[in-house]
C-alpha cells in the first residue's frame, strides 16, 4: 500500500489548520486631548474596569492591556498626534479571536468621559 496518498491527506488537513485570521479592524476615536493624556486616560478607564496594563509605551503610543480572568479578554490601544489633538485605536480579542469593534463602546465612552472631565 503506498504511503503517498495518506501523505498527501496528512498535508491537506494541516493546511486547513494554518488559515491566518482575519485582522483587528480597529475602533477609532478622534479627541481634543494630547496623545499621552489619551493613553493615560485609555489606561486609566481599563484598569478600573478589571484590567490588567501589561505593556505601555507612551513614546511609542502603544498600550496592551488583558482581562485575568477567565474568558481572557485583551485590548490593544495605539495612540498618533493629529494636528492639536490625537487619534485613538482600540482593538480587542478574546482567546486569540478578533472580537468585533461595538464591543469597545463602553470603553471609548469611558474614555472620552474622563478626558472631558479633566478639561
Amino acid at each position: 500500500m503506498s504511503r503517498l496518498p495518506i501523505m498527501l491527506l496528512v498535508a491537506l488537513l494541516l493546511a486547513g489548520c494554518a488559515t491566518p485570521r482575519p485582522a483587528a479592524s480597529p475602533t477609532e476615536l478622534m479627541l481634543a486631548a494630547p496623545p499621552d493624556a489619551a493613553l493615560e486616560a485609555a489606561a486609566e478607564a481599563l484598569m478600573a474596569g478589571g484590567y490588567v496594563v501589561r505593556h505601555a509605551d507612551a513614546s511609542l503610543g502603544r498600550l496592551e492591556a488583558v482581562f485575568s480572568r477567565w474568558p481572557g479578554y485583551r485590548v490593544l490601544v495605539r495612540v498618533e498626534a493629529r494636528g492639536e489633538g490625537s487619534q485613538l485605536a482600540l482593538a480587542a480579542t478574546r482567546g486569540g479571536r478578533v472580537l468585533p469593534p461595538s464591543t469597545l463602546e463602553r470603553l471609548t465612552a469611558e474614555i472620552a468621559a474622563r478626558l472631558a472631565a479633566s478639561d
